[in-house]
């Protein structure tokens, strides 16, 4: 699975902490899009989508919430708990979010602006693709 985390450089001191990001040198492709998502209720599940181009960053600033990645292959579940990394997440990756905290800030980097037709919405759908593909 094309999934991997990128650890960024934090500076700080006894005032606090700071990350920055750069587009095409800690953050792997021209930024177009930022979203995030915050007051997501604990029991609640977000996403249940692919993208068949979109890449995404996704940062945990405050919080943390759980994803469930698949790549119609393998399916891995991983914990985002840190402001000073981000989970890079490539197209053809079926994700879904969950645990999120009280506090969770969850912010995600995109490499294009929102287009409808990027979306894989439907499990069985992005399975028949991921299979077409092989």
């Amino acid at each position: 699975m094309n999934i991997k985390f990128i650890q960024f450089q934090s500076h700080g001191d006894d005032r606090g902490s700071l990350v920055s990001l750069e587009q095409n040198k800690n953050i792997p492709f021209d930024i177009k899009r930022v979203y995030y998502l915050f007051s997501t209720k604990e029991d609640v599940r977000r996403g249940f989508h692919a993208h068949k181009q979109l890449k995404q960053l996704a940062i945990v600033l405050k919080g943390s919430c759980r994803f469930l990645l698949d790549d119609g292959t393998e399916k891995i579940e991983l914990l985002l708990d840190n402001p000073a990394q981000g989970l890079y997440i490539e197209s053809f990756v079926w994700r879904e979010m969950f645990d999120f905290s009280k506090d969770c800030v969850l912010m995600v980097l995109a490499d294009s602006v929102y287009d409808e037709n990027d979306y894989i919405r439907n499990y069985d759908e992005f399975m028949g693709m991921v299979e077409n593909d092989s």
